[in-house]
């Protein structure tokens, strides 16, 4: 697996990483508000023909995720580096967290460190 200062070439490998970077279950609660709270904007835009919401989107994404990363994880985001796949990996951990399968995952890829 690649270190933060390694340019990570693809989203299988930058997954692990990902999931290394949010350890902590209150972080990834966190992450999970956020990436609802992008969904809730964009479908209200849509729905209100409001473009306007859109513009909340960025804020209430990625708010609750870096106070997850700047106070409890203690990183910094992945975003930052990797902004389409950690995207694309917010909505994975979100959608393993909603079918209960996140603590799987995170003991299938990060076994000494598993905390769910």
């Amino acid at each position: 697996m690649a270190t933060d200062s390694e340019r990570i070439q693809s989203f299988e490998e930058f997954w692990p990483y990902y999931l290394g970077e949010h350890r902590d279950p209150r972080s990834r609660a966190l992450h999970y508000v956020g990436t609802t709270l992008v969904i809730g904007t964009v479908a209200t835009a849509a729905l209100t023909m409001n473009p306007l919401w859109l513009l909340a989107t960025p804020v209430v994404g990625y708010g609750p995720a870096w106070v997850g990363h700047f106070f409890i994880e203690g990183n910094r985001p992945a975003t930052f580096k990797y902004p389409l796949w950690s995207l694309r990996a917010d909505f994975k951990m979100l959608g393993l967290a909603v079918r209960g399968k996140i603590a799987e995952e995170i003991e299938r890829l990060q076994p000494a460190h598993a905390t769910a």
